[in-house]
């Protein structure tokens, strides 16, 4: 295979084979990594970016600019079902003052589902007692 040739290897993918070996390494189930496994995950690597960019620039903004932007990738990785898995990896830019809102939000939302949750449970303990004192 062409990942066996010294030199000519560099050539055929982009991406830097010893980055690629050394994320590959990192997991513990690996012990040694085939040249030509090592080939192919560099090139199948670079075919994946290489879609998702295609993929964002023509279904973002990216036509309109004339540039692909970090939010036709975001937008994308949000959207598009292939891409969802992206979505941790690429959220969406929001501004802090946006961010500390919306974490005010979600604690005083927090804090009323609590107090929900009590007045439930209050309610299941009143029904519990009412069915024993109705036996």
């Amino acid at each position: 295979m062409a990942a066996r040739l010294s030199g000519g290897e560099n050539r055929l993918v982009s991406l830097p084979l010893s980055r690629i070996r050394v994320i590959m390494k990192s997991s513990p189930e690996v012990s040694s990594i085939n040249q030509d496994a090592l080939f192919l995950t560099a090139k199948a690597t670079e075919l994946f970016v290489q879609y998702l960019a295609t993929y964002s620039y023509k279904h973002g903004r990216g036509k309109e600019k004339n540039a692909l932007t970090y939010s036709d990738l975001s937008h994308t990785a949000e959207e598009c079902e292939t891409f969802q898995f992206l979505a941790d990896i690429l959220p969406k830019k929001i501004l802090a003052s946006k961010y500390l809102k919306m974490l005010e939000k979600e604690k005083r939302d927090g804090e009323v589902g609590e107090d929900d949750e009590e007045d439930e449970e209050e309610e299941d303990e009143d029904k519990a007692v009412d069915e024993d004192v109705g036996s």
